[in-house]
């Protein structure tokens, strides 16, 4: 066809039909009808072999279309527009052949078919194009024009232009004449009968065309590297400082509309469910927990659907879990302390590595449900061991010193205030004495056990518990208003821990 790639044996037909008219200007033998009436029925057999390839071109899409609809769904509909348009002029080209043919009593008979007067007057009339011959012109162009409407592809719609339009044509003599004057007027019949038959296959080779285009254009844009991603593969999903790694880039490419259509995915052996995955232009987005530290496998199957059969793509990945990094090592270096004779929360791990592969040891150190605790007794320090083994079984080990000091001396309280304490005596004979770690992280609340209190100019009384007693209320009985009375020399325990003496507490009598 005009435009586009030719087989030999197409070749072979449009110059046999090229001679064959240059004779009709020398000779109208029975020979050149008999040739003429062979040339077309070797353009028919060609024609019934395209029409044959074409309808296997349009199965294989509609297989395609069923695997992967997204993709190929919008090319059988063109392709069904194509193949439409396509049959309904091939089916009027062949219905003026038939009625071509049934002019004369036997249609094979080729050497009775040398009058032209059929298309003269069913196209032309006096040099004047008949409304057949307008419909004949019209067909042509409402294919053309519904072709181009479809393909939208310029090389397709340069070689409709040149092949499906009825435009007119200058003659040797440089005379223009009409398009149906040019190629039909005074032609034998047998001649015509070929041309349409001629015409007809450059329908059917159109349509191939057409459809070819489709597909490679489909291929075309698959294959572009602008739908292509670099991807990383691994032997292992995790490498320690110190090892080489041996990843290695590769090529993969995305295709939004490429969906598996049955998913089977397991994770560390569990079979995953459907809320657990989702596909996403033409990937498997996983929506599942890390799970506990340490190396987690992926496998199962994505199943497509190719040809009408269900074919199987392996899935085998691993990843990798540590734990969180929601906290910074800082440290300041003269503060690492534990205190002596009570329980020091503590939390000792291995990043990379499971808790149940991480063994702790030190004096005083025991293991808890959320942790561990450190009790340390005598001495100035204690050092914490940590051990662990690698997932690739590689033991590691680390330590720290702690000193040891005693807990912070405890502030006194009276009635929960130990700051410009202000009472009247009468409020004082009744507030209770206490005593705390302020500022202090640990959640110890000493227990007071007696104090001394003082008047001015009176000598000091022993009070045993938290409440002054009838000796200090006769003392408080001889302050005066402004007078500074003081709770001192408090006494204070926290079970298994001999505290320090307890800070004093000054009161300001009111009264």
């Amino acid at each position: 066809m005009a435009g586009g790639k030719q087989s030999p044996r197409q070749k072979m037909i449009n110059l046999m039909y090229l001679v064959f008219i240059a004779m009709l200007a020398l000779n109208m033998s029975k020979e050149v009808l008999n040739a003429f009436g062979l040339l077309n029925v070797s353009i028919e057999e060609s024609n019934v072999a395209a029409t044959a390839k074409n309808q296997a071109a349009m199965t294989g899409l509609a297989q395609l279309a069923s695997d992967q609809p997204e993709k190929y769904a919008p090319l059988k509909v063109k392709a069904e527009q194509v193949d439409k348009i396509s049959k309904d002029y091939f089916d009027y080209l062949d219905a003026l052949k038939n009625e071509m043919q049934a002019t004369v009593e036997d249609p094979q008979d080729y050497a009775v078919m040398d009058k032209g007067d059929f298309l003269d007057v069913k196209f032309l009339k006096g040099g004047v194009i008949t409304p057949e011959g307008q419909v004949f012109l019209d067909k042509m162009k409402k294919y053309r024009d519904d072709m181009k409407a479809v393909v939208e592809n310029p090389s397709l719609e340069s070689s409709l232009d040149d092949t499906f339009t009825p435009n007119d044509v200058e003659n040797r003599d440089g005379v223009k004449m009409s398009y149906l004057d040019y190629n039909y007027k005074g032609y034998p019949l047998i001649a015509s009968i070929a041309k349409i038959t001629l015409l007809q296959s450059e329908v059917k080779n159109m349509e191939a065309e057409v459809l070819g285009t489709l597909l490679s254009g489909q291929l075309k844009s698959e294959v572009s590297m602008d739908n292509y991603t670099t991807l990383m593969e691994s032997p292992k999903s995790a490498y320690y400082n110190g090892e080489t790694f041996d990843g290695e880039i590769v090529l993969g490419r995305k295709d939004a509309t490429l969906k598996p259509s049955r998913v089977d995915l397991k994770l560390d052996g569990k079979k995953l469910s459907d809320s657990q995955y989702s596909i996403e232009a033409g990937r498997i987005v996983l929506k599942v927990g890390a799970g506990s530290p340490g190396d987690h496998k992926i496998t199962g199957a994505l199943y497509f659907e190719e040809d009408g059969n269900e074919k199987e793509v392996i899935v085998e990945q691993s990843f990798a879990t540590i734990p969180k990094p929601n906290s910074a090592t800082i440290a300041a270096d003269k503060m690492n302390v534990v205190y002596r004779g009570v329980n020091n929360p503590m939390t000792v791990s291995f990043a990379g590595i499971p808790d149940n592969k991480v063994a702790v040891s030190g004096a005083g150190l025991t293991k808890t449900a959320s942790g561990y605790m450190m009790k340390p007794g005598a001495g100035k320090s204690v050092t914490i061991t940590a051990r662990g083994t690698l997932p690739d079984g590689t033991p590691v080990s680390d330590s720290k010193e702690f000193r040891i000091k005693n807990l912070p001396r405890p502030t006194g309280m009276v009635s929960g205030s130990y700051e410009n304490v202000k009472k009247t005596r009468a409020n004082l004979g009744i507030s209770t004495v206490s005593a705390e770690f302020l500022d202090f992280d640990f959640e110890l609340t000493p227990r007071v056990t007696g104090f001394l209190f003082q008047v001015p100019g009176q000598p000091s009384t022993k009070v045993n518990g938290t409440r002054l007693n009838a000796a200090a209320k006769g003392l408080l009985s001889k302050a005066r208003r402004g007078d500074l009375v003081q709770i001192a020399d408090i006494k204070a325990t926290v079970p298994g821990v001999t505290l320090k003496s307890v800070s004093s507490v000054t009161i300001e009598i009111t009264d």
